[in-house]
């Protein structure tokens, strides 16, 4: 196509922001408009606050809308048309498009989501792939249609799972190669020299959204399992359990790093070791060794600290 292509672009979270940046940077893209959710309520204080993707968006003085949603929403529509896009980039924004937005570009529709395609299709890809004990997952880029993450795949990039790697780390190492994996395919996609292939019918499973109460440690389970909860959720929500008896009782604690091992203490039965972790007895005969927590209402500390003040005694956990 001649000149630059006008794009559209939709998504909320960090994530979507290394794939936005991208886009503001490329020679052959104009940024005519950006698309994200409302503000929410964020943080200690749950001030009102915009989306990361909002945010950069104003800062660069792009147009940007916040609908609260796109059914039936003629304004937001017509918004988008004025723009008269050649292409809708989609990076979690968290909300499904209907028909006519997905009819507005002059090229396509295409959507960045954080799986193997048809490999968890749906809202918490990263998080189902770490719970599941996935060796590797990845990005694809598809043209949209309007099933959940249904669509034509154009391309995909292959990322590892270690036995190490928590949740955060994964987030940032696909929103990275997400950008990357669109910046490789762009020229192709606004020539008209790229189509997309349907996606296999086997191995399609889908990743539901997390529940609170899916990071809840359950001590009665094997111990790579309780490495998994605390990998998926560290640093934030963070993984948690709640401390059984003494004047804690009640109290969460949350599990923010640590390690298996083989050991044999009734599940849930919570020792401090010498080398300063605490040792917490799993199902199956295995251990979880607690190297770093945060109890309720405090910061986040090294396990030996929190081991101080246990005095060499065992701490229950539920």
């Amino acid at each position: 196509m001649r000149g630059r292509a006008r794009v559209v672009f939709a998504g909320t979270p960090q994530f979507a922001l290394p794939t936005l940046e991208m886009l503001l940077r490329h020679p052959s893209v104009d940024l005519v408009g950006v698309v994200s959710q409302p503000d929410r309520r964020r943080g200690r204080g749950m001030r009102l606050s915009p989306s990361p993707v909002k945010q950069a968006a104003c800062k660069a003085g792009i147009d940007c809308i916040t609908p609260a949603a796109l059914r039936d929403d003629e304004a937001s529509l017509a918004w988008l048309r004025a723009k008269r896009p050649d292409l809708l980039v989609v990076v979690a924004f968290g909300m499904l498009l209907p028909r006519p937005w997905l009819e507005a570009p002059a090229i396509a529709p295409v959507n960045l989501h954080a799986s193997l395609l048809p490999r968890w299709r749906g809202a918490a890809p990263i998080e189902r792939a770490l719970l599941a004990g996935d060796r590797t997952t990845g990005v694809s880029l598809m043209r949209m249609e309007q099933g959940l993450d249904t669509g034509p795949v154009y391309a995909r990039r292959r990322c590892p799972i270690t036995g190490r790697t928590t949740g955060e780390a994964l987030r940032r190492r696909l929103a990275g190669l997400a950008a990357g994996l669109l910046a490789d395919e762009l020229d192709g996609l606004l020539s008209g020299g790229r189509t997309p292939e349907p996606q296999p019918e086997e191995g399609v499973c889908y990743a539901a959204r997390i529940r609170p109460e899916e990071r809840n440690i359950d001590w009665s389970g094997p111990a790579r399992m309780v490495d998994r909860v605390v990998r998926c959720f560290a640093l934030s929500p963070g993984a948690r359990c709640r401390i059984v008896g003494g004047p804690s009782a009640g109290r969460w604690l949350k599990v923010l790093d640590g390690l298996p091992g083989e050991g044999g203490r009734p599940a849930g039965r919570a020792v401090p070791t010498r080398e300063g972790a605490l040792e917490v007895g799993c199902g199956g005969g295995g251990v979880f060794r607690i190297t770093r927590l945060q109890p309720e209402g405090r910061a986040a500390m090294d396990a030996a600290a929190f081991c101080n003040g246990l005095r060499g005694e065992a701490l229950q956990l539920g």
